[in-house]
């Protein structure tokens, strides 16, 4: 499922690359860009720098400024323009993004916003600079082919930019593997969406505009994932619980699952180790069997819902959750423990630290008495307050 949800971040800025790459072939200049280009950048940077600033993406509000910013210079159509901005662009613009993709979000009036303002300034000026200065020789230096080859001659780039385009387009995929996002999904298709921009100066604004919306897209996606996923352990959160109940149809099981002595561990350990206690529930929650969807309820509490299922069916699948957790060894992630079990036990603290970790469930199914999902969560409450009072580590049905 994460597997296909990484595929799709990279595949959705594809289709909108591909599709506004068959609109600009298919299309005739004088009626698509006379159209687009009046409307459809603007509302699309607007755009993209509202929801950047209301989401606190800065790393969009860069990169859609440097796109503003591309535009304007080239729609100039100025001698700095013709003999050094498309001698130079591929080369700047590329590696910016890579430097904003990169960026953590630290907000823009931040010391780290002035600073990375000032860079770009700073670059802004140095292209002004050599062309008052006539630095000619520093752009045939850039425009100086790295082989020989009629092919090579051909391509719209000098060789040297298009050696950092790849370079810059392979960082952006790395960054995308390290961290699957939407965000960095977009980044990788903003390069190839600019640089084709850049081939057509008098197009670029479209194609930026094409750029600042396979950001907003991205940041509408993670802002979606903020709102329904848990951030600490990866499960859908309660807002995504309840619209699935809105859906799940009229038969269907409910478990509510209670980490036991959970204040008692936060109290001792403190609340690093509580929350590796959760990611470690959490990770189990994930392999329930028959079918069960997992979600993260609140502080200690999940939920699984069995859809489908009767109170029959699905209680001996919470059996096999409660007993898998009972019988994990929880070790303390010490201060230089590595996030991944070594193939070697090394360190004198090795398995110092160990807690018994065990869930108390609750489970209810639909009936007549319980119709609603309000009253069937009120019913598997109930029967979790009942395994506590029990003893906890058990399951108990409504």
């Amino acid at each position: 499922m994460h597997l296909l949800r990484s595929i799709l971040l990279l595949v959705v800025p594809g289709v909108i690359f591909f599709a506004a790459l068959y609109l600009s072939t298919r299309m005739p200049v004088s009626v698509v860009w006379q159209g687009l280009l009046s409307l459809f950048p603007a509302l699309m940077f607007a755009a993209g720098l509202l929801l950047g600033w209301r989401f606190n993406r800065t790393r969009v509000l860069w990169a859609i400024a440097l796109l503003i910013l591309v535009e304007r210079v080239l729609a100039l159509r100025t001698p700095f323009y013709d003999e050094y901005l498309m001698s130079v662009a591929p080369l700047i613009v590329p590696v910016n993004l890579v430097l904003f993709s990169w960026w953590s979000e630290r907000g823009l009036v931040t010391l780290h916003g002035l600073l990375r303002l000032v860079i770009l300034l700073l670059q802004l000026g140095g292209l002004y600079w050599l062309y008052i200065a006539g630095s000619g020789d520093v752009i045939a230096l850039l425009s100086q082919p790295l082989l020989i080859s009629p092919w090579l001659d051909q391509l719209p780039f000098p060789q040297i930019a298009i050696l950092v385009l790849i370079l810059c387009q392979l960082i952006l995929l790395a960054r995308f593997c390290i961290k699957p996002e939407a965000l960095e999904g977009s980044f990788c298709w903003v390069l190839p969406t600019i640089a084709a921009g850049l081939c057509r100066p008098e197009t670029f604004a479209f194609w930026g505009g094409v750029a600042a919306f396979m950001l907003l897209i991205a940041i509408i996606e993670s802002s979606v994932k903020m709102a329904f996923n848990d951030e600490l352990t990866g499960l859908p959160a309660r807002r995504a619980m309840n619209e699935f109940l809105l859906k799940v149809g009229r038969r269907y099981t409910f478990a509510m699952v209670d980490v036991d002595h959970f204040k008692k561990v936060n109290d001792i350990h403190g609340h690093d180790v509580g929350d590796q206690v959760l990611r470690m529930v959490a990770t189990c929650l994930r392999r329930v069997t028959g079918g069960g969807r997992t979600y993260r309820y609140g502080g200690e509490e999940f939920a699984v819902i069995f859809p489908s299922k009767d109170l029959e069916r699905a209680l001996p699948h919470l059996e096999i959750l409660r007993e898998t957790i009972a019988g994990s060894q929880f070790i303390v992630r010490g201060k230089k423990r590595p996030k991944k079990k070594p193939d070697v036990p090394t360190g004198k603290n090795h398995g110092k630290i160990k807690l018994k970790i065990t869930i108390s469930i609750g489970v209810a199914s639909r009936d007549d008495k319980n119709t609603t999902p309000e009253q069937l969560i009120k019913a598997a409450d109930q029967a979790l307050y009942k395994a506590k009072k029990g003893g906890r580590n058990q399951v108990c049905s409504a």
